[in-house]
């Protein structure tokens, strides 16, 4: 009998590390969470294959690029991508028996399946397409995710046990749509990656307990607003550039920055407005469940003058200053801001 070589056996056991096989070892069983998760995160899954192969054909087909016309709750122009993005994980969750609301950044109100609540006890937060700007321009692109699970009863359909802190969050993570597919997730049991294999339709496990670095050289902010800044923000951006070391990057799709301080260790900024002091960043769909990644994976989430993840929302659409990555290079925003006041 011939015998595999040790590589060969580890080649394997890599491509059988599937996202769905990967959550249920995460919780060393198969109790009914650890099945419920490992179903959600199969879903998350198949709404990042139909995006990804979406994407892939965008410049192939009508209808996909451009503008819609609308303006969506945020009084921002929608992309003809958001949209069809926000559909996929409405209608990818209404199969899945398990998620009874559905909370995104594109709808104004949480979206309710009414036949998966009698069971359904979990929410999906999410932003369907971050950094929407880049479709048109073949760009990175991602979406963001967060799961959590429903307290008490949702009489009046505001989902108000959702105006919580962010450590509420029992899973979250990111689709990252570049040169390939990647899936990057938590559930507060370290943080691990996948990458998306077209040959077997499954995202295989790229790498576990993913550590991010204490600092490193990447600042990652939009410079052309350095004058609605604080003067705090503007002396921060001042010292890195009079400092030897530091790199800017930056693309336009937040997921893709932050995934590069994730490996590469930095920080990235979105700090709020001398006019609009609350920031851009939506709390619940975009900055908390990045907060959740990032600090379980040992780096610092803030606005500034407090943790991300201790910031209870007074509205589903709160927005928030984020400033996130490396916890040295946060602590060293964080020290420019409080000491400007």
């Amino acid at each position: 009998m011939v015998q595999a070589s040790e590589h060969e056996d580890k080649a394997l056991d890599r491509d059988c590390t599937t996202l769905s096989r990967h959550v249920l070892q995460q919780f060393q069983g198969f109790s009914a969470q650890a099945q419920d998760l490992s179903a959600l995160m199969n879903r998350v899954a198949l709404a990042g294959k139909l995006v990804a192969r979406h994407l892939s054909r965008a410049g192939l087909m009508e209808g996909v690029l451009g503008f819609t016309g609308e303006v969506n709750v945020q009084g921002e122009s929608v992309k003809k991508m958001d949209v069809y993005a926000n559909d996929v994980f409405i209608s990818v969750f209404k199969q899945s028996g398990l998620v009874c609301r559905l909370a995104s950044e594109e709808m104004d109100e949480p979206y309710y399946i009414p036949e998966n609540c009698p069971i359904g006890r979990y929410t999906l937060l999410y932003d369907p397409i971050d950094g929407s700007s880049n479709t048109d321009t073949n760009l990175s692109l991602g979406s963001i995710f967060a799961i959590r699970q429903q307290e008490g009863d949702d009489i009046d359909g505001k989902a108000k046990d959702l105006l919580s802190t962010g450590d509420k969050q029992i899973g979250a993570g990111y689709i990252l749509y570049g040169p390939s597919t990647m899936l990057v997730y938590t559930m507060g049991k370290g943080v691990h990656s996948f990458t998306l294999d077209p040959s077997l339709g499954e995202f295989i496990l790229t790498e576990e307990n993913i550590k991010i670095p204490d600092s490193g050289s990447v600042y990652s902010v939009n410079e052309g607003n350095f004058w609605q800044w604080e003067e705090s923000v503007r002396e921060y951006v001042r010292y890195v550039h009079r400092t030897e070391g530091y790199s800017a990057r930056y693309s336009g799709a937040m997921v893709s920055d932050i995934h590069r301080i994730l490996v590469q260790g930095g920080v990235f900024l979105y700090p709020g407005t001398v006019q609009k002091p609350e920031g851009k960043l939506r709390l619940l769909y975009e900055s908390a469940p990045l907060a959740y990644v990032i600090e379980q994976a040992g780096g610092r989430a803030t606005t500034g003058r407090m943790n991300i993840l201790d910031v209870v929302p007074q509205k589903l659409h709160q927005r928030t200053p984020l400033i996130i990555g490396s916890k040295e290079n946060v602590a060293k925003v964080e020290s420019f801001i409080q000491n400007g006041h």
